[in-house]
């Protein structure tokens, strides 16, 4: 497999492992098992659910990638594109450790304003479905998915950005296995979350820890941030 020089498939790793521990991530994915189980006939349907959910996540997160490599390379900005994603993970980073010390105050990287009510507008309607037209409930969970990963965005995008930004300085067809590895160990921690549901664990004590260490996910992901676009900065200078 190809990697630019500056790039290794352990950062890779690490940079997808740590987005994928965002508690923005985790929150949406709890609250929607914490519907569904209440929605959903059987913990089979509510699981089978829940993972057309990440499927789609999966698959719009790989889409999203494949067609911002391909403006990059087709418009040749790649080197702009570089620093660009550089700078994005040094401040990004320091909004993640600021949220350590001072959670929530000032600004923070957030789910796009009033995504909430809409992911919760969905859900009903994704209930009401269940039981009216059981195929189609399915059909919105994979579009919940979609819709869930363009308002994460904010949340979520630095680590990803930068990776592409690692990528774009090499072809595109050799960048495509590298972000559906990226994106296949972003998912697995939402896979383990929907096991744990679906063996017993209550959504409230997965909220509760989710609350309870959300600070030290934010600093962990702020430390590599800051250092991955410090990074950059050093192999292009």
């Amino acid at each position: 497999m190809f990697l630019p020089a500056e790039l290794s498939l352990e950062l890779i790793i690490a940079a997808a492992a740590l987005d994928s521990i965002n508690p923005c991530v985790f929150g949406v994915l709890i609250f929607l098992l914490a519907y569904m189980t209440k929605v959903f006939k059987s913990k089979s349907r509510m699981l089978l659910a829940g993972l057309i959910y990440v499927a789609a996540v999966y698959i719009t997160y790989f889409l999203a990638g494949i067609g911002l490599l391909t403006v990059i390379k087709s418009t040749g900005i790649g080197i702009q594109f570089y620093w660009l994603t550089a700078f994005i993970a040094i401040a990004a980073g320091l909004l993640e450790i600021k949220d350590y010390f001072w959670y929530g105050k000032g600004f923070s990287l957030q789910l796009i304003p009033g995504s909430s009510e809409r992911i919760k507008k969905y859900s009903e309607y994704m209930g009401k479905m269940e039981t009216e037209h059981p195929v189609l409930s399915l059909l919105i969970a994979f579009l919940l998915g979609v819709f869930v990963v363009f308002i994460e965005l904010p949340c979520t995008g630095a680590p990803y950005l930068a990776i592409l930004g690692m990528i774009s300085t090499g072809e595109l067809a050799e960048g495509i296995p590298l972000l559906l590895l990226y994106n296949l160990v972003f998912i697995l921690p939402l896979f383990i979350i929907i096991f744990l549901v679906y063996i017993g664990s209550s959504s409230e004590k997965l909220e509760a820890w989710r609350k309870e260490h959300r600070g030290l996910m934010r600093l962990l992901i702020g430390l590599f941030l800051f250092g991955l676009g410090a990074y950059m900065l050093w192999t292009i200078i």
